[in-house]
């Protein structure tokens, strides 16, 4: 169970890190497919910045499950609960992210 807790931590890092750092708005899911006139509505930079932080802990939450895994030799129950940690943070920061218009310019 380590190892999938490893690579998705990995991949959902790597993720992050292109979106945070190089301010790809186009792999964030609807902003993408947006209308231009609906894009200039919103703060790219400030939006890009907070998807990549979200990443960031996700991807904490998924490599800590997995290692902290093996070094309680739980046999998956530890990297099971990170995936329970990991979906509560992505769907908290969706929810965060679209009320109170925290991105609008």
């Amino acid at each position: 169970m380590w190892v999938a807790n490893a690579i998705a931590g990995v991949v959902v890092l790597f993720v992050g890190i292109v979106i945070r750092v190089f301010n790809t708005s186009g792999l964030i899911a609807g902003y993408n497919t947006a209308p231009v006139e609906e894009r200039a509505k919103y703060d790219e930079r400030a939006l890009t910045r907070f998807v990549g932080n979200l990443l960031f802990a996700a991807s904490a939450a998924l490599l800590a499950g997995g290692l902290l895994d093996i070094a309680a030799g739980a046999r998956g129950v530890v990297a099971g609960a990170s995936w329970l940690v990991f979906t509560a943070i992505v769907i908290g920061g969706v929810v965060y992210a679209n009320t109170g218009e925290r991105f609008r310019r």
